[in-house]
């Protein structure tokens, strides 16, 4: 039994050490003020929907477009309404946004989608004609200055830019809200500590924006896995961009609150960090022996966590069942699992709760809910354990998520109260 505890104990060391830097980020925000931006100017922007089956929230989402201080002019909103069954092609056209629709039930998920829409525009504009695309969920709602405040970066010189991720259903349940408060802690804590120091940042979904530059170069979304967003992230990582944050640009979109819904999207997020491990992991390992901080930065984010932790499991199940078989006490065992458990609560609710803190403001519930969300938070993330050796062991395929959250801004920041 002595070697099973040297083994956790080894484990939960190569633990710490991957991830003790992150805590060090909590501390950037704090001491590093962000640096003023440079000459401003209008660029044209192209803006990129993948819906399916979206009818109930993409309206919002485009009258959110609709509503920018950026002036309209300059911003084209593009819908692709992929193998829909229901009105979300003809909710965006009455909404204001260009549709196309697209039945393909081969290549199936968000990058078929994007690519087919992006192959679009390419061939129906001159070149150049957009110097960015905003890539948005149809769930997202838009702060009202979110396209300037990203184009305040953009003008920075940077090609790739991401924002704050923020949540229109944080209250919901423990289970939006693990989702929720996880984003809200990523953008501040994460992405922005990143950006303070010069280092790359991860674009995580929705929210983003990228230079005409950037799709030339990628020859147009040619990012397939069941994380597209991370494949996109490190393909570019590996070029040498440097992707930025811009911590004025807000949007908020729609977390499940039903646990086999989370639990089928955390699913194919966990297989779909795999799949990039597989695909860029050399990539990224060799970048980290050359003197690459984001490679490093990016690399501990797909692979230690899965890994470990599936390393622990099958390890301490395994010698559990042996002992059993042989008749020896596991006590000890299940003692070491549950320290390990306590150790991993603590300091989840540990960087849950400085994540509350500081951004109480931003969290759109009333006060006693963040509270106890703070509490439930290390419970969801600690739910990625199984999910993460389900995905190991199991195919995974991409399928779509409902949203029925119907919501503007006013009454998003309603839910303050």
């Amino acid at each position: 039994m002595g070697i099973v505890k040297t083994i956790n104990m080894i484990i939960s060391l190569i633990f710490t050490l991957c991830y003790s830097y992150q805590f060090f980020y909590i501390l950037i925000p704090f001491i590093l003020k962000e640096k003023k931006h440079k000459r401003t100017y209008l660029n044209r922007y192209a803006v990129l929907i993948a819906a399916r089956n979206e009818e109930n929230v993409i309206g919002n989402l485009i009258k959110s477009i609709k509503d920018q201080t950026y002036p309209a002019e300059y911003i084209d909103i593009y819908v692709v309404a992929d193998n829909c069954t229901d009105s979300t092609a003809e909710v965006a056209r009455v909404a204001g946004a260009e549709v196309y629709e697209r039945f393909n039930k081969v290549d199936v998920g968000k990058g078929y989608a994007l690519d087919y829409l992006t192959g679009i525009i390419c061939e129906s504009h001159e070149d150049g004609y957009y110097d960015g695309y905003f890539v948005f969920d149809a769930d997202n709602v838009l702060e009202e200055d979110f396209i300037s405040e990203m184009n305040k970066t953009f003008c920075d010189g940077h090609n790739i830019v991401t924002s704050y991720r923020n949540s229109k259903n944080y209250g919901d349940n423990w289970i939006s809200a693990g989702y929720a408060l996880w984003y809200v802690r990523e953008s501040r804590f994460l992405n922005n500590a990143r950006h303070l120091l010069g280092a790359s940042c991860a674009v995580s979904g929705t929210g983003f924006l990228f230079s005409h530059k950037i799709l030339k170069e990628c020859g147009g979304w040619k990012f397939f896995l069941l994380t597209e967003d991370i494949e996109f992230s490190a393909h570019n990582i590996l070029k040498g961009e440097k992707i930025a944050f811009c911590s004025g640009a807000y949007l908020y979109d729609e977390q499940p609150v039903k646990f086999r819904q989370a639990w089928r999207q955390r699913l194919r997020w966990s297989k779909g960090y795999l799949q990039v491990l597989k695909k860029h992991g050399w990539g990224l390992t060799k970048g980290i022996f050359r003197g690459s901080y984001s490679c490093f930065d990016l690399m501990m984010n797909i692979m230690p966590a899965m890994v470990l932790s599936i390393a622990c499991i099958f390890l301490d199940l395994g010698f559990g069942v042996y002992n059993l078989i042989i008749g020896e006490n596991a006590i000890i065992l299940l003692q070491a699992v549950l320290q390990i458990l306590l150790v991993a609560y603590t300091t989840l609710f540990l960087v849950g709760s400085i994540a509350t803190l500081t951004e109480w403001e931003r969290i759109y519930c009333p006060a006693w809910k963040k509270i106890l969300y703070a509490f439930t938070f290390p419970l969801f993330m600690m739910t990625y354990i199984p999910i993460a050796v389900q995905a190991f062991l199991t195919k995974v395929e991409w399928k779509p998520i409902e949203h029925t959250k119907v919501k503007n801004l006013s009454e998003i920041r309603g839910e303050q109260q």
